[in-house]
């Protein structure tokens, strides 16, 4: 009876034992989808933090304008505002010696003034249309709203005028004189503007347009009565220079002769003007909005986009001055696209005797605001040019005072409006008595002194500026403190989830602890934590903060106190530290440490795709020289791991605009079949310890014996349809149906196929990768399809790396017989547990998973990628179909990387989610890396390509999970022979 006791006994122990394990294992599910759910909403909620951060509107509403102080020196202003025109192409001579502009040539030397105006980037047509008329630098938060209508509603001198007449682009004079009911304007359609034509007609069509005004205006009373009234704006946007520009290059004829254009259009509108009016009341502003760069493209911030000429004459305006050297007093005041005051003009202009007064782009709505006598646009940043304007001292000092006190006014308003919201409110100190300080001015005026009044309103108004730029970023260290404390602790929280649940750590130590103090102290935790949520909440309605305010508050703070709730885990793994020898601690730390600066090199790859080209020239070599230690020469294999790293290094060095190379692709699909054929012998052939865990000895006859070879011969299919195609396209033949129908066939099929493969490790990665060929070679025009052959061998070099590794490592030996006897619990028996070296995984898999996003491009960019790729597949145009069949092209090299990753989970029994995490935790300390790169000033290129690297990293949380997902079709039945097993049966 005892001895049937006890086996009863131990059926109830065991039995005890199973319904533990499972009920852990279903915890264990539970709460790893609970962690991916709560990744996707954080990182989705964190995101949009950006736009609360860099994008938010500098526009403020509810000034009032202030009124001039002085009489008007002109009666009507013409801005003249030539689109794309560059300052050199525009001052220097040509070939043949001539000025292209010779009739504003004569007004800079004898009747005007002249100079650069400096744009900020992004040097775009909007941008700089706004800070010429508006005054200010375009909305940033215009990023995410489009350039058609104004985002936010601005004031500009258009609205302040009494009626303003404007002819050009349809997608500028809209935007300016669409909401505005005194104005009188026309824009030709959007089919005028042909690249395949000389665009100088459109700035003909402008100038005819205000010519036919001024003829029906004597058939028109209203009309007329119209053009008598005074504070007129007249405005003729020229866009000639910018779409040949585009079209030919700024330095092809076609462009230089438009200089001519636009020279001519500025004198037939002057005697137009002056005739008509005969009053000598006129002012008359040409300038451009932006420059244009020698490809024909602009936007950043070089010189040839920044620089544009600036030319003033008529009513209110200085007459040239001979150059001195005191003629400028700020000699190191810089500009706002960062150009030092005062550089040299270039001998070449012909214009070094007479004085130059550079502007910055904005200052141009101030200075045409007080030549009409009209109340500065009240968003305007614009520092009146007194060099420009003709006026006597007093009236010089009274427009100064009203350009300051409109920019005072947004600072103050700034500054109310945050102080009305905010409990514990933090003024700018600068301007703490700034009321004492236009008392001051204003007694200065009284008693003459206008040369000290006018020293205080220039400092008044440079600290005003900085106030605005102050408010302008008045939460940005609260907002950025909260994401970033966020961020860690996600990492820390997944950290604690990985060492409880995927490690061998003393679990019934921590579980004993738990069991004791855990309950209440985690309500008391909780209690706290929902008290702070519930606090911070209301002073943020308190201070009427947006709602996304409310949501990183709350995510923070519900973060730390899961942390928090985990004290005595946290307790346990100190106590667990602490008693740890001093080798493992250095360990732990040159582990970390190597991990951040390999994460930091990743982040500066997504500026310099080069870099991985050292990367792997480093990889080869090193890895070949650890491999030299267990592993002979003669084998071949330290060699192979070091040659194909090396291959993979050519391919960052290559540009990322692939040309057209044919007989490359069918190079590279032999290579690929070759490949696949050494593969097949190695899986079949190799004999030896090496291949052990790889090979596909042990495993059963497939069910289709000839699929190999079916595959082999789809992808030689797909290299003559690569062929015919192409033809095709080169003699400018349609592509024929039943081409189209083909190269679909082929890809399709072949994807199948590698599901019907045998699942040995070796055999199903060789499959997958002949698979996923066919499509990738029809997709490809260049160097693209080898790529895909060299990433196969490194990852190939990879996989045999590991299994080295696997199999000489002492402590994967004496770990693998006991660690799924303490945790049997959660794991399966297919899986142990996570060690420190096996961080190594993850980080290699992050380097590679970048290299497939820069190995032929930019995937952050897709427009880095030839669209001519997806000709093979369709040719009339479809935007959806032909990006979805781009992307697919760019997820292929990823695919192929995540297979592997999972195939070398598989080989080293590795929880593969436990791994996920890993690389979720990796990709954040990149994020966080990226979430202080994003930019707000710069090209929309520069501007948006940080805001992809930031996004791009923060979707990693479920961009990774969905290609595991993906992939895990391919690789779920994968089979690897364990070399420690066979060791220890042989043993």
């Amino acid at each position: 009876m005892r001895g049937g006791d006890g086996i009863l006994g131990n059926r109830e122990v065991e039995r005890r034992n199973a319904f533990v394990s499972t009920t852990r294992r279903k915890w264990l599910k539970r709460r790893e989808i609970w962690l991916v759910v709560l990744g996707v909403i954080l990182h989705a909620v964190y995101m949009m933090s950006i736009f609360d951060i860099y994008f938010k509107t500098p526009i403020v509403h509810g000034m009032d304008p202030v009124a001039p102080r002085f009489s008007a020196p002109a009666k009507r202003l013409v801005l003249l505002v030539a689109d794309g025109l560059r300052a050199d192409k525009f001052f220097e001579p040509d070939s043949e010696g001539h000025y292209r502009a010779p009739f504003l040539r004569t007004i800079i030397k004898g009747q005007g003034r002249w100079g650069v105006s400096h744009a900020r980037p992004p040097t775009e047509s909007r941008p700089g249309h706004v800070a010429i008329i508006a005054g200010f630098y375009e909305d940033p938060s215009a990023v995410t709203k489009g350039w058609k209508a104004n985002p936010v509603e601005f004031d500009s001198v258009f609205n302040r005028s009494r009626h303003t007449f404007a002819f050009g682009s349809p997608d500028i004079i809209p935007i300016f004189c669409g909401a505005v009911p005194h104005s009188t304007w026309n824009a030709y359609p959007h089919e005028f503007e042909d690249f395949a034509t000389d665009a100088s007609f459109l700035d003909e069509w402008s100038f005819d347009q205000f010519q036919s005004l001024l003829n029906r205006s004597s058939e028109d009373s209203k009309l007329e009565k119209l053009l008598l009234q005074d504070n007129l704006v007249v405005f003729l946007h020229l866009l000639g220079c910018d779409s040949n520009g585009h079209a030919h290059r700024p330095y092809s004829s076609i462009y230089l002769n438009n200089v001519k254009v636009v020279d001519s259009i500025a004198e037939r509108v002057y005697h137009l003007i002056e005739d008509y009016y005969k009053d000598n009341s006129t002012a008359y502003i040409f300038t451009a909005d932006h420059g244009m760069s020698d490809k024909g493209s602009h936007g950043d911030g070089h010189p040839s986009n920044t620089d544009t000429p600036l030319v003033a004459w008529g009513a209110g305006i200085k007459y040239p001055k001979p150059m001195s050297s005191t003629n400028h007093s700020h000699c190191s005041f810089r500009f706002v696209d960062e150009h030092m005051h005062d550089t040299p003009t270039p001998t070449e202009w012909g214009l070094h005797g007479i004085e130059r007064v550079d502007v910055n782009q904005a200052d141009i709505a101030p200075l045409m605001s007080t030549l009409i006598g009209l109340p500065c646009p009240v968003n305007s940043v614009g520092s009146l040019p007194l060099d420009y304007i003709n006026m006597i001292e007093v009236e010089e000092v009274h427009a100064v005072l009203a350009n300051t006190e409109q920019v005072l006014n947004q600072f103050l308003r700034k500054s109310y409006i945050k102080q009305s919201n905010s409990l514990y409110f933090k003024p700018f100190k600068p301007l703490a008595n700034c009321s004492s300080i236009l008392d001051q001015i204003e007694h200065l005026i009284s008693v003459r002194d206008y040369e000290a009044a006018m020293k205080l309103l220039e400092n008044l108004r440079s600290l005003a500026l900085q106030g605005l730029h102050y408010f302008q970023t008045y939460d940005w260290l609260m907002l950025m403190t909260v994401i970033t404390l966020g961020y860690i602790g996600w990492m820390i929280y997944l950290v604690l989830h990985i060492l409880q649940s995927y490690t061998s750590l003393p679990g019934n130590m921590l579980r004993k602890e738990q069991a004791v103090h855990q309950r209440n102290y985690t309500r008391k935790v909780y209690l706290f934590g929902c008290m702070l949520m519930g606090l911070l909440s209301v002073l943020l309605f308190l201070e009427h903060s947006p709602p996304l305010y409310h949501a990183y508050a709350t995510m923070t703070v519900f973060l730390w106190t899961q942390i928090v709730s985990e004290y005595w885990l946290i307790k346990a793994l100190w106590k667990h530290l602490h008693g740890r020898k001093f080798n493992y601690i250095v360990k732990l730390l040159v582990t970390t440490a190597v991990s951040v600066v390999i994460l930091e090199f990743l982040v500066n790859s997504f500026t310099d795709r080069k870099l991985y080209t050292w990367c792997f020239l480093t990889i080869g070599v090193a890895a070949s020289l650890y491999l030299y230690k267990s592993i002979p020469w003669r084998s071949g294999i330290p060699i192979f791991v070091c040659i194909a790293c090396w291959f993979l290094s050519v391919f960052t060095l290559m540009p990322a605009e692939i040309p057209d190379n044919n007989q490359l692709v069918i190079v590279s699909g032999a290579m690929i079949i070759l490949i696949g054929i050494v593969a097949r012998w190695l899986n079949l052939h190799a004999e030896g310890k090496y291949w052990l865990s790889i090979s596909n000895h042990e495993v059963k006859k497939p069910k289709f014996p000839m699929l190999f070879q079916l595959q082999a011969l789809l992808v030689g299919l797909s290299l003559v349809m690569v062929s015919l195609s192409t033809s095709h396209r080169t003699q400018k033949q349609e592509l024929l149906a039943l081409h189209q129908l083909i190269n679909w066939s082929i890809a399709g099929f072949s994807m199948v196929l590698p599901l019907f493969s045998a699942n040995g490790l070796l055999s199903r990665l060789t499959s997958i990768f002949l698979g996923f060929a066919p499509t990738f070679l029809l997709l490809s025009i260049g160097y693209e399809a080898v790529f895909y052959g060299a990433l196969a061998l490194v990852l190939m070099a990879w996989i045999i790396f590991e299994n080295t590794v696997l199999y000489f490592s002492k402590v994967k030996k004496s770990s693998a017989s006991s660690n799924n006897e303490n945790d049997s619990v959660i794991f399966k028996l297919d899986e142990r547990c996570l060690q420190l070296s096996d961080v190594r995984i993850p980080l290699i898999f992050m380097i590679l998973f970048n290299v497939a996003f820069f190995g032929t491009g930019n995937f952050a960019s897709i427009a880095s990628f030839e669209i001519s790729s997806v000709y093979r597949f369709i040719t009339v145009f479809s935007p959806f179909l032909m990006a979805a069949l781009l992307i697919f092209k760019l997820f292929i090299p990823f695919m192929l990387v995540i297979c592997s990753f999972s195939a070398i989970t598989k080989l080293h029994r590795l929880p593969r989610l436990g791994c996920y995490f890993l690389v979720i935790i990796f990709s954040d300390v990149m994020t966080i890396h990226f979430f202080f790169l994003v930019r707000n000033t710069g090209s929309w290129m520069e501007i948006g390509n940080s805001i992809s690297h930031f996004g791009i990293m923060s979707a990693q949380v479920v961009f990774v999970l969905l290609l595991f997902a993906l992939t895990n079709i391919y690789t779920k039945d994968i089979q690897c022979n364990s070399a420690l097993a066979t060791s220890h049966k042989a043993m």
